[in-house]
């Protein structure tokens, strides 16, 4: 299943990304973001320390921080990278699921998908109040939210009695699997069933279209009391891997990676 899943996550940049050894590399030409750069390993990646170094030196050859994504367990990519300076930046548990448990739903609540402006703002609204990103909501967030159904994708958007109080997508199937993602709900709603019913309905499509559902989420309890009772489990764990300037010439800072 972890196969699969690195599989779809390479595929997403496979179109733009550039090949360095045994990896996969996305490079933005608009920005030196973190999110917006990174590598992927190959399947079955071993890489060598040389290939460890030009993969670096690409990075910083863009004025890029050095950086990857990729599943784990994956041991010989997680020695090479330690021994190159390489530090955990991010572990989230995946999680996948084989059969979905339907949650109560909340009284007064609808989740539909929508494609809508309006609706694709206020989807962004309540996502940018859920996960507390600063600045008003504009038309360069519909954009982002329209280039996902572009790619066939699905969003929703969860309405309590007529108010959107929640908000969640699913990416479009790659491998025979989707991934579920951006389920938000503002604090003030928090607590009433909104994020179940959301991330139940999500997976229920995932599931109709023919597909697999799996997500990635954040160790904060999520797992135990917001996922797992919808039947998700822990199946491996996303990490990010960061070569800072600093750390060239000093010791390694920050979380090792074992």
């Amino acid at each position: 299943m972890l196969t699969r899943i690195q599989a779809a996550l390479r595929d997403v940049i496979r179109a733009d990304a550039e090949r360095v050894g045994p990896f996969l590399v996305r490079f933005d030409a608009h920005g030196d973001h973190l999110s917006m750069n990174y590598a992927v390993p190959d399947e079955g990646a071993a890489p060598t320390r040389g290939e460890v170094d030009a993969l670096v030196a690409a990075f910083r050859s863009r004025s890029r921080t050095p950086r990857l994504e990729y599943l784990r367990p994956w041991p010989a990519v997680d020695a090479a990278l330690e021994a190159a300076g390489f530090a955990v930046d991010r572990l989230l548990p995946v999680m996948a699921i084989d059969e979905l448990v339907v949650p109560p739903r909340p009284a007064g609540l609808t989740v539909e998908a929508v494609t809508s402006d309006d609706d694709l703002h206020a989807v962004s609204v309540v996502q940018h109040t859920a996960f507390g990103v600063d600045g008003v909501v504009g038309a360069e967030d519909v954009a982002r939210q329209r280039s996902l159904l572009r790619d066939d994708g699905v969003i929703v958007l969860a309405r309590l009695d007529g108010e959107p109080v929640g908000a969640g997508a699913h990416t479009a199937p790659r491998h025979g699997l989707s991934q579920v993602a951006g389920i938000a709900v503002p604090v003030a709603f928090r607590g009433r069933g909104i994020a179940s019913a959301v991330c139940a309905d999500l997976t229920a499509l995932v599931f109709g279209s023919g597909c697999t559902p799996f997500l990635e989420t954040e160790p904060d309890g999520k797992v135990t009391r917001l996922y797992g009772p919808l039947g998700y489990r822990t199946i491996g764990h996303s990490t990010s891997v960061t070569l800072e300037q600093r750390l060239r010439a000093g010791p390694r800072q920050g979380k090792p990676l074992q």
